[in-house]
């Protein structure tokens, strides 16, 4: 990076940073000079469970790097641990710059076998896990605003917040996509909220060999390590933490492999318009012909 673009001295938190995309996310930040908080609760795949050492080796292995790290061991969707990590991080480095949050559980299932449980236990961590931690950073940021004047922030705050692919529609885990799919909804809502307080909100769409590529039985995974590293995540991760990502903000973006990208927002591909309003006849006779004639109505196929 240059120095302009430097993250020397910038405060990062990353929750769910204790494995996968948010372990790598958590060493690249660090690497470029960052003060990191790693959160996690250290919970299973699906949820269950909850190891303190978890972050704490991740946070030790940074520091045996040479950089400067702290861990925090708690859950993002309780709204008190979101409020205490965000807390945590200005008391021990006195701002916070930037939060990516990568936390997230699995619980598959085809819709019509869903638990309430697993229904409940994936929503919560997967959207209230995101919303917490944003809420507890914009309130932190909206009162360090104001407290800065009329100069401002000697530099924009963000927020990413990871959705998936499966956003678009994932077999078996509509749980998951649903939880994916409200993340983009969020930030783009958010955005608008915090953009003059000078803070960026954006969701990245990741692909990376995870715990979670794991629980897809190995002949099914759509790749192995090797192909697909997590690592090859951060250095997105790390952009949209500095400086050089200003004004970038309300963005859907992606990171895997080789590539990066951005995805473009919902938009309406056709409509038809009746001087007196609809009717069900009308629309048999016009809808698929005249107002969606070029667009294709059976896309199941494409999101499976």
């Amino acid at each position: 990076m240059t120095e302009t673009e430097s993250l020397d001295g910038a405060v990062c938190v990353v929750a769910g940073g204790g494995h996968g995309l948010g372990e790598a996310a958590a060493h690249e930040l660090a690497a470029q000079g960052a003060h990191v908080v790693v959160n996690d609760l250290g919970a299973a795949v699906d949820g269950t469970g909850s190891d303190a050492s978890v972050p704490e080796a991740v946070a030790s292995d940074i520091r045996d790097a040479g950089g400067t790290a702290i861990a925090h061991h708690g859950d993002v969707a309780d709204f008190a641990d979101a409020e205490a990590l965000i807390d945590d991080a200005v008391s021990e480095f006195g701002r916070v710059d930037f939060v990516c949050n990568f936390a997230g559980i699995l619980r598959d299932g085809m819709a019509h076998k869903h638990s309430e449980a697993d229904w409940s236990a994936v929503i919560e961590t997967n959207l209230t896990g995101q919303f917490a931690p944003l809420r507890a950073a914009a309130a932190h940021w909206r009162e360090a605003a104001a407290d800065a004047g009329e100069d401002g922030f000697d530099r924009q705050r963000s927020y990413l917040a990871v959705s998936g692919g499966a956003a678009r529609g994932s077999l078996g885990q509509a749980n998951y996509a649903a939880a994916k799919a409200g993340v983009l909804g969020m930030i783009r809502t958010v955005s608008n909220e915090l953009v003059r307080s000078h803070v960026r909100v954006n969701a990245l769409v990741p692909n990376g060999y995870t715990r979670m590529t794991e629980t897809v039985p190995e002949e099914h995974r759509p790749y192995t390590r090797e192909e697909m590293p997590p690592e090859k995540v951060a250095p997105l991760v790390a952009y949209l933490a500095s400086e050089a990502a200003e004004d970038i903000t309300g963005c859907t973006l992606y990171a895997g492999g080789d590539r990066v990208g951005v995805f473009a927002d919902p938009r309406m591909e056709a409509v038809g318009v009746s001087p007196d309003g609809w009717t069900l006849d009308s629309l048999t006779e016009h809808f698929r012909e005249d107002v969606a004639d070029d667009v294709d109505l059976s896309r199941t196929e494409t999101y499976l």
